[in-house]
């Protein structure tokens, strides 16, 4: 470090150490100085203004230290994959921290006492029965570990492909002379992705558990089988709100158990999403020209521009044909579970003064996504909403009325009887149209067993004493 160089703290007083806060800052990041005794004064001055900016802003320089830690420490621990899970679950319980208050037994017993109230009351509006599993309140850090187990699920394989994608093209576009280098360095390769994957899916995550109010917001059973509410997100949704406290917790639980209910009678339901991701996450191509862009937007002042630009457009993939079509039927799906809870709910709710306008806001909410499952889907590149609810929520309201609360919820039976996109732009066809396409099925089921036994005629070859036919021209 050069000798010349002041040292001088922040606040303008002498440094007693006689250190060089740059080779400070360094040395907490790296253990060491700068590579190859590179002097600071040497960076180009934009450089050494906003460093020198950064080391006055203690907080900045901390957060900027820790996530560079966490970064190098999780490369050097050796854990391989697509995702470095280990940072996945640290950075989601970091961004969950802060106002995270302790379940106490009162709340956990009046969140009880609405689940056993709303299972009641979907009695009411839905075939499908109860589950049988208790309500448990739980703070957003017990959300963040009771859910991770289902992220490694839906992200593995985008993940995995994104992994790929990025080693594949990083080498395909190096100059011919570097690629037999860059061919020994793909493990490392792989392992900062997963390190900077890991990072960036648990700050996504940690932010949806500060949004949520359950375990089945994005229309799945994150949380597993049974019914779970977070306490304070219900609480800070109510706040601008004019209904009672104790309405907002019941609509909130109701949905919550309606989610379950149908899970747990459709167990087919939750594959039918997952492989819509799976067949999305294998067409994976990623525009390396987004990530230069990305990292050029970068901001050292800043250490949350790192997290930004990278949620924003450095592992966002590009969409093919086939992962347009797998988005379809991701999004109808996630429509159709909606709209069906939309509708039970609204039934079941139908003596709460304010189930009306909470419907509403839930809707527009649900349709449109909080900023933190945009930084999710912006992330992995999924919308995990649904596009089409109110279209949905009508296409159940149909089959209510024209079958009755049996024959609606009968649909969810079997996938084959899975709605269709088609079905949501008209309602009132679906039964025509479902009765034609179980007769059609039923047509080449008995032509293939007639095939089968032999049961066509053979065609005429010749009279029963073996003579062929006589010609008719002759």
């Amino acid at each position: 470090m050069a000798d010349n160089h002041e040292n001088n703290r922040p606040d303008g007083s002498d440094d007693d150490n006689g250190k060089d806060p740059f080779a400070e800052m360094f040395s907490n990041l790296f253990g060491g100085n700068l590579p190859g005794g590179m002097n600071p004064q040497d960076l180009p001055e934009d450089v050494q203004k906003q460093l020198g900016d950064l080391q006055n802003n203690p907080q900045a320089m901390q957060n900027m230290f820790r996530q560079m830690q966490q970064l190098m420490g999780a490369m050097a621990s050796g854990e391989s994959g697509p995702v470095n899970w280990s940072l996945a679950i640290d950075s989601a319980r970091q961004a969950a921290a802060g106002d995270d208050p302790t379940v106490t037994g009162p709340r956990q017993q009046a969140v009880a006492d609405a689940g056993r109230l709303a299972e009641m009351w979907l009695d009411q509006a839905t075939a499908f029965d109860s589950a049988g599993t208790d309500f448990t309140a739980i703070s957003r850090a017990q959300w963040v570990t009771k859910t991770m187990d289902t992220w490694k699920v839906l992200t593995s394989d985008v993940a995995q492909s994104m992994s790929e994608a990025m080693t594949r093209a990083m080498t395909d576009q190096a100059p011919e002379e570097m690629k037999s280098m860059l061919a020994g360095a793909q493990g490392m390769f792989q392992n900062l992705g997963g390190a900077m994957f890991g990072m960036q899916l648990g700050t996504a995550v940690g932010g949806l558990a500060k949004d949520v109010f359950g375990g089945t917001d994005i229309g799945l059973p994150l949380a597993g089988n049974s019914p779970v509410l977070v306490p304070a997100n219900v609480s800070a949704f109510g706040e601008d709100l004019e209904a009672p406290e104790q309405e907002v917790l019941l609509f909130m639980v109701l949905r919550e158990a309606a989610h379950i209910r149908l899970f747990a009678r459709a167990p087919w339901l939750r594959g039918h999403v997952v492989s819509a991701i799976e067949s999305y996450a294998r067409g994976i191509h990623i525009d390396m020209s987004k990530i230069e862009e990305s990292l050029r937007d970068i901001d050292p002042m800043n250490p949350e521009s790192f997290q930004s630009q990278a949620i924003e457009g450095l592992f966002t993939p590009q969409h093919s044909d086939a992962q347009r079509s797998a988005l379809e039927k991701l999004e109808t799906a996630l429509a159709l579970i909606e709209g069906w809870v939309d509708q039970v709910v609204a039934e079941a709710s139908a003596n709460l003064p304010a189930a009306g306008a909470l419907r509403e806001m839930l809707r527009r909410r649900r349709a449109t996504g909080g900023p933190a499952e945009q930084a999710f889907a912006s992330l992995v590149g999924l919308e995990l909403r649904p596009r089409r609810l109110r279209d949905a929520s009508a296409f159940w309201a149909a089959m209510r009325e024209e079958r009755g609360v049996a024959g609606r919820d009968d649909i969810w039976s079997h996938p084959d009887l899975m709605p269709t996109s088609e079905d949501l732009d008209d309602p009132a066809g679906f039964t025509e149209r479902r009765r034609l396409a179980e007769a059609a099925d039923s047509e080449i089921d008995e032509a293939l067993d007639k095939l089968l036994s032999g049961g066509f005629d053979e065609p005429d070859t010749g009279d029963s004493d073996g003579s062929a036919p006589e010609d008719p021209k002759a």
